[in-house]
């Protein structure tokens, strides 16, 4: 399920590593092969993963609360990196129950 290019705040479902199978956040790009992720719990938006872009798996959503904090201060809370991403769980688990 391709969804085009990533982007800040865009949710990523982790393929590859030992937060395989989690999700998280888009708060940075580099290069064009990488993004660097957070989920504000275990990945802190201080010390974000560098992922290779073909280990995650773009999801259709992206946070506007986390992209608009980036793009205005440059930084994100990890409360609102936590909330992004338990408010996407929460709705996919509505789809599929």
């Amino acid at each position: 399920m391709e969804i085009g290019t990533p982007q800040i705040g865009q949710i990523v479902k982790i393929l590859r590593g030992k937060d395989g199978g989690g999700y998280a956040v888009i708060v940075g790009l580099v290069e064009e092969r990488f993004a660097l992720i957070a989920d504000g719990n275990k990945r802190r938006f201080d010390e974000p993963k560098r992922k290779n872009l073909l280990h995650l798996e773009l999801q259709a959503e992206i946070s506007s609360e986390v992209a608009s904090s980036i793009q205005d201060t440059g930084r994100v809370t990890n409360g609102k990196l936590r909330y992004a991403v338990q408010k996407y769980r929460n709705g996919k688990e509505n789809d599929c129950g």
